[in-house]
């Protein structure tokens, strides 16, 4: 299997300006990135960037980088202009991973990227977990995933679903057994036709009022087939907390 990993690095950042330059036991946060990518057995990696800076520093250290542009609506877009440039063959895979996550198990990489290719009838790939914590469920920062029989997303949710009516008219202190709750992982891999295809989609209302950019595609009648994984997600840095806690992981030792 032949699949291809973008990562889209912005240099701006609210709580994190210059998030992926930002220092990780001696190298780039977004270097570290690539590195677990490489590590996927992805035949190519490319760091899609806004910032000649970031571009300079990914090169440096032996990686490809593209610029892009900086008024990208969303990480998607940002990914569909790479797609364009580096000459993608339409049923190409990509996986997106994300800049800020340096400690991504680059063997869920492979998994979203294989059950795209099992699934040529989807058009994106992504994973979840079962949820087992009550706080996670009813917490409206966790995304939630329903899935159908053969595995394909019917919807993602900030709310708790399914909603198990019984059982939680008589307590929300812990989760009926068998309740299918999944926690989606915010990982995707796409066939590269989709994403020449996704800045012309229209917003989707369910997507502005959750705030989930992968609703566009379930709007659109595109299948988004879910990978079922065990444990739970690996974090991210978005504050100079994660990234506190991160370094002190790699200095450690626990990150490799």
């Amino acid at each position: 299997m032949s699949f291809t990993v973008l990562i889209p690095a912005r240099y701006a950042s609210t709580r994190l300006p210059g998030k992926p330059l930002a220092d990780v036991a001696g190298q780039p946060m977004v270097v570290r990135v690539a590195q677990r990518a490489r590590a996927s057995g992805a035949s190519r990696v490319v760091v899609a960037t806004d910032d000649r800076r970031v571009l300079r520093a990914v090169e440096a250290h032996g990686f490809i980088a593209c610029m892009t542009r900086g008024d990208h609506a969303t990480g998607t877009d940002r990914l569909a202009e790479a797609a364009v440039a580096l000459g993608l063959a339409d049923d190409e895979i990509v996986v997106n991973v994300q800049g800020d996550e340096p400690l991504l198990d680059p063997a869920l990489m492979q998994a979203v990227a294989g059950a795209l290719a099992a699934h040529p009838d989807a058009a994106i790939a992504t994973a979840c977990h079962p949820i087992a914590d009550v706080a996670e469920a009813f917490n409206p920062n966790v995304v939630k995933v329903v899935l159908d029989a053969a595995g394909y997303a019917l919807y993602f949710s900030r709310a708790t679903i399914p909603w198990a009516r019984d059982d939680f008219a008589q307590t929300k202190d812990a989760l009926p057994p068998g309740l299918p709750l999944f926690r989606h992982y915010g990982i995707y891999a796409y066939r590269t036709r989709f994403l020449r295809a996704f800045p012309a989609l229209a917003p989707a209302p369910i997507e502005r009022f959750e705030a989930l950019e992968q609703l566009r595609a379930l709007w659109h009648g595109f299948r988004i087939v879910v990978e079922i994984t065990r444990g739970t997600p690996a974090p991210g840095v978005d504050t100079p907390e994660d990234l506190a806690r991160v370094q002190a992981l790699y200095a450690a030792g626990a990150a490799h």
